[in-house]
């Protein structure tokens, strides 16, 4: 198990180096442990490129087993740990940044409230697929995403949670004031700030667009929060979920609904099969009130 677990830090760290770095390990330690490996397999798992480890085709397959076999051992500790009345551990969630901000972050704290002793830990997933990848490979045991219409995966349970309505956000002393929601038609000639191909955001914008609605986009981002910024500095106006209403107008920032309105359902997504004590309860949690 041991040498699964090096194995897989080199595959996340990207490195002999650092994954030696994040172990607390002497590299040669490490890359002793992985030969070592190797030879049980009866193959490399890494291509040495000089500095540089890619994986070769026995390495991607050992991917997603070796991350079953280290889960699974979690999971008998967890579970023989929960016997005992306490609930000890970490719990892994892969989550899109939208929400991340909400509804996750009121998840965590009613399940932190009644299990201060697990560890929360939150994946970046930047779309629905990569948060059905992570808990499909056994990155996480769970995963939160947004989507214009819930994916089709037979490797995974869905469990939708809740419709997320997409916003205006504006500088309070740009083209709009607070009033009735924005009509498409009223967003010609503006300059905005977008999500990247894939994503419920840029969708809304292409069928505003497809609609016969001219607009600029100004800036491409990745990162969620930097459109606030963004849109207080008068680079543009952005469109982002609901989830951020409160965080933009406590900023300062002018939020408007958009007509006709459109939004994204959100859903929790779990592997098919045992789930360890702690992510059973977030689960439980999460959906006590669906």
């Amino acid at each position: 198990m041991r040498q699964l677990e090096y194995f897989l830090a080199v595959v996340d760290h990207g490195g002999f180096n650092r994954a030696a770095k994040a172990l607390y390990i002497a590299q040669p330690s490490l890359s002793q442990a992985i030969r070592n490996l190797e030879k049980e397999l009866a193959g490399p798992l890494f291509h040495r490129i000089g500095r540089r480890v890619v994986l070769t085709d026995a390495g991607h397959a050992l991917i997603e087993p070796a991350r079953q076999v280290i889960r699974s051992v979690e999971v008998a500790q967890a579970s023989v740990a929960s016997v005992r009345g306490v609930l000890r551990g970490s719990v892994a969630i892969a989550s899109m940044p939208s929400p991340a901000v909400e509804p996750l972050s009121g998840m965590i704290e009613e399940f932190t409230r009644r299990h201060p002793g697990v560890q929360v830990v939150i994946k970046d997933a930047p779309v629905p697929q990569a948060v059905i990848d992570a808990v499909r490979t056994g990155v996480t045991e769970l995963g939160l995403l947004s989507a214009w219409d819930l994916p089709v995966a037979a490797d995974v349970n869905l469990f939708p949670v809740e419709r997320q309505r997409f916003v205006l956000i504006a500088h309070p002393e740009g083209p709009f004031r607070p009033g009735p929601p924005v009509r498409w038609e009223r967003l010609a000639g503006q300059r905005l700030i977008v999500g990247e191909p894939g994503t419920g955001l840029r969708r809304l914008v292409e069928e505003i667009r497809a609609s016969g609605v001219d607009l600029t986009i100004a800036v491409e981002s990745e990162h969620r929060e930097a459109f606030l910024p963004l849109v207080l500095r008068g680079v543009g106006i952005g469109v982002l979920a609901e989830a951020w209403r409160p965080l933009a107008e406590r900023a300062g920032a002018l939020v408007l609904d958009l007509d006709p309105p459109a939004s994204l359902q959100l859903a929790l997504v779990t592997r098919k099969g045992w789930l360890s004590p702690a992510a059973t309860e977030f689960h439980r949690a999460a959906t006590r009130n669906l």
